[in-house]
């Protein structure tokens, strides 16, 4: 794992998706198509702001994304499916899009990516980390090896809370409690992953990730184990790093 501390979350913006669109025009070198996952929420603005100035054949990219609420329509503006409809297919035109409808039967939408993931391996992962420290929808305690693609999980919270404290919902009677979530496993199964995470909210969870062995209490640990992680950190949420640990992930 590596990390990158920036001083705005404008660079922090900028910089990882110069990144992103380097893993991203190599994969379309290489496979002559790329596959990629996103992320969503508040933290991942910067990103989707620089990403689409970027030089990409979008019409070579497929992209998956890693979670939405069961039962909210694509309509509800805390919608992922909005989200990226909005961010990102609607800027860029990516070739291929898969996006969650969550009015579905989550039983068959989730045997519907599983196949279509299982074609190929995803070339990029934009990986989120909650302020629990969750990835996708893994709030601790995680489990980190369910081998299937998504499942079905009950929101912590912690996790509740952050939804509202992003103004996404008005508060928990708001809140959809249920999410489709890609698992633990088929997030590492991704061959790089670039983790977006400016703001002071998500300090303790970039230290608690860094400062500590891997624990399925703290999620994001996970990504320490993948052989090709970048986190971007802003300074407000590398606040709480000394100088020593960001120097270990240099």
């Amino acid at each position: 794992m590596k990390l990158v501390v920036c001083k705005t979350k404008e660079i922090l913006g900028k910089e990882s998706a110069v990144l992103a669109a380097g893993y991203i025009n190599r994969a379309i070198k290489e496979h002559g198509s790329a596959r990629i996952l996103l992320s969503t929420g508040a933290s991942q603005f910067p990103f989707f702001d620089e990403i689409s100035k970027l030089d990409v054949d979008w019409s070579k990219v497929e992209m998956f994304h890693l979670d939405e609420y069961v039962g909210i329509s694509k309509e509800h503006p805390a919608s992922f499916n909005n989200y990226l409809t909005n961010r990102f297919v609607k800027v860029v035109n990516p070739g291929k899009y898969h996006l969650i409808d969550g009015t579905k039967n989550p039983e068959e939408t989730i045997a519907e990516l599983t196949a279509l993931l299982d074609e190929r391996q995803v070339d990029l992962g934009l990986i989120g980390i909650g302020e629990n420290a969750h990835i996708a929808f893994n709030d601790p305690p995680a489990d980190f090896e369910d081998k299937r693609a998504y499942k079905v999980v009950t929101l912590a919270e912690r996790c509740l809370e952050q939804q509202i404290g992003e103004g996404w919902f008005k508060d928990k009677d708001e809140c959809f409690k249920q999410a489709i979530s890609m698992t633990c496993s088929r997030i590492m199964s991704c061959k790089a992953i670039i983790s977006v995470v400016p703001y002071a909210v998500k300090a303790e969870a970039i230290y608690n990730t860094l400062a500590n062995d891997v624990t399925n209490e703290i999620p994001a640990t996970l990504l320490k184990k993948h052989n090709d992680c970048t986190i971007y950190a802003d300074s407000d949420s590398a606040s709480m790093l000394t100088p020593e640990l960001i120097e270990a992930y240099k």
